[in-house]
């Protein structure tokens, strides 16, 4: 029986190894923590969400939230185990992560066809047949370097950083109130903390001036916007965290009976509910500066950090240099490379190319022609994006619906049009047919 190579453990390449196994292939696939951990991983599940425990919008009007319907109709293991392990989130779905890692890795283990080996890999392997590539934005330097050599193309790079993680027991009730911006979603699925603007004004001067954790000599800092870190969105300008995570639009403080100047938001990070994720809240402050200066929040003044925010390299190709849209290398087809390696940007995004990149490694092992999705789809936009992008400029993207071909007709309201870009998706995700 054809044996397909997969590695990397994380979103992608579990999603991956779980199409190709269901698809009947045997599946080797490698992972190597815990024999080598990576500066933001705490577990040896298979899966693990190392930053947010939110994989982002549901509703079909926002491109997300398509992307994730699609993966469902394409038998998503990812999907599956994240909605059975579901926490409240307001209009976003988010998960409870160690029970959702858990998941994945008790279906993956208990999958006749698949057989993991804990251990790194230092080079990209040419002579092992078909490979799923799929180590993610922390790849191991000896692996990465493989892989810059044989694609002939400098990796590019930027930092990443995750949010601190509270318990809500240590969250001061008589500075806070339960709700999601204009009433969505269920009462509890966000805990507020609202600050004055003298408040604000204090906190907003010691976090741009709060000490952070260096980096190194040879590293040039590269953020990507998306997962900015809050000190420097703070030095952006005064304003600039009112219009981001501490926009208090939407929202009106049950006490006072009016909008807060500014708003800081915790979003439930496990099933219990007994610790929460601040909202947009990622940053390289040194542990105990983090303590001090989010600790001038009001309802943070006594905050327990069971974990506080780190912030590592994460690395990626250009793309649109080497890969094709089914997740090929160009020059090296029976290598394929999913998940944020890829340049995409995000856990769904990660976990749909390691489903699509998992399809076509068994379409190449039985000799068929590899699939490209419609560009019409979300998943075939995402592909489109990164490998037709300006290689010059190229940065890693969430799927958005500026990525999605126009409709034929003009829809002024987006709403509207966003709707209608997601049923035109689904309608093209039904003429690939049975894959």
């Amino acid at each position: 029986m054809e044996e397909v190579l997969v590695i990397g453990g994380g979103l992608a390449g579990s999603e991956a190894a779980w199409q190709i196994a269901r698809r009947g292939l045997k599946v080797r696939l490698v992972e190597m923590r815990p024999k080598k951990q990576t500066p933001a991983h705490q577990t040896d599940f298979l899966a693990e969400l190392v930053c947010s425990n939110s994989l982002r919008a549901e509703a079909l009007e926002n491109a997300v939230g398509l992307l994730k319907e699609e993966m469902r109709q394409l038998d998503s293991l990812i999907m599956r185990v994240a909605d059975s392990e579901r926490v409240p989130a307001g209009g976003a779905l988010a998960v409870d992560r160690e029970a959702f890692a858990r998941g994945v890795t008790v279906e993956i283990s208990s999958q006749p066809l698949i057989s993991v080996e804990r251990r790194e890999v230092t080079k990209v392997p040419l002579t092992e047949g078909i490979c799923v590539l799929a180590t993610g934005p922390l790849t191991s330097q000896p692996l990465a370097q493989s892989l810059a050599k044989l694609t002939g193309s400098e990796h590019l790079y930027f930092y990443d950083a995750v949010a601190p993680i509270i318990t809500l027991d240590s969250i001061d009730k008589e500075h806070s109130f339960w709700g999601s911006r204009y009433g969505k979603g269920e009462e509890g699925s966000y805990l507020n903390c609202p600050l004055t603007e003298e408040e604000y004004l204090t906190f907003w001067n010691e976090l741009i001036k709060a000490e952070q954790y260096p980096l190194k000599e040879f590293e040039e800092l590269k953020l990507f916007e998306g997962c900015m870190p809050i000190e420097e969105m703070a030095r952006r300008g005064l304003e600039t965290m009112r219009y981001g995570p501490l926009k208090p639009v939407g929202l009106v403080d049950p006490k006072t009976g009016q909008q807060p100047f500014a708003v800081v938001q915790l979003r439930q990070d496990n099933r219990e509910g007994t610790i929460y994720n601040v909202v947009g809240f990622q940053t390289r402050l040194k542990w105990n500066e983090q303590k001090r200066v989010f600790g001038l929040i009001p309802a943070l003044r006594r905050a327990d950090f069971v974990r506080y925010g780190v912030m590592h390299r994460n690395t990626f190709v250009n793309s649109p240099r080497v890969l094709q849209p089914t997740w090929q290398l160009k020059d090296h087809p029976q290598i394929l490379i999913a998940g944020q390696l890829s340049g995409v940007e995000g856990y769904v995004e990660s976990a749909a190319s390691g489903l699509i990149a998992g399809i076509n490694a068994t379409y190449i092992a039985r000799g068929l022609k590899p699939l490209i999705m419609p560009t019409e789809t979300a998943c075939g936009a995402l592909a489109h994006y990164i490998t037709t992008a300006n290689p010059n400029r190229f940065q890693p993207m969430n799927i958005n619906f500026a990525l999605f071909p126009p409709l034929n007709e003009r829809v002024r309201n987006r709403r509207t049009r966003n709707m209608a870009l997601a049923q035109r998706a689904l309608k093209a995700l039904k003429t690939i047919g049975k894959i």
